[in-house]
């Protein structure tokens, strides 16, 4: 078993991203190494920017988990970010969730679980 999780993107605009995930997530950042940025997601699991001249986006989704989606649907519209799916419950996962985009063309979802086996800590 691994004790924490990174995921690591690139960025061109590392000063926008700190806005959105500092800021709008209000995720805290637990390192700045200048080029690179680290921000706890949840618990033991991080998210990391570096600054690179290109960001490869296209299929990576950053799924953020939490009870409240409604509440930030309601955050990420008084912040101006666009929605690419507003919220709405999918019978095929089990999952109330919706779709945005961060500033570097990242998909990120935010999601809470209906299934009752994932709420009970076994998924």
């Amino acid at each position: 078993m691994f004790s924490d999780l990174i995921t690591f993107c690139s960025t061109t605009d590392l000063e926008a991203t700190t806005r959105f995930y500092g800021e709008i997530l209000s995720m805290p950042m637990v390192l700045d190494q200048g080029r690179c940025r680290i921000w706890r997601a949840a618990g033991q699991g991080y998210v990391g920017f570096c600054r690179r001249d290109s960001v490869p986006a296209q299929g990576i989704i950053l799924t953020l988990v939490s009870d409240d989606v409604d509440g930030w649907h309601r955050r990420l519209l008084e912040h101006g970010v666009p929605i690419d799916k507003a919220p709405a419950f999918n019978p095929e996962y089990g999952i109330y969730h919706l779709f945005c985009r961060d500033p570097n063309g990242y998909l990120v979802e935010i999601q809470r679980f209906e299934d009752p086996e994932w709420n009970q800590g076994t998924p």
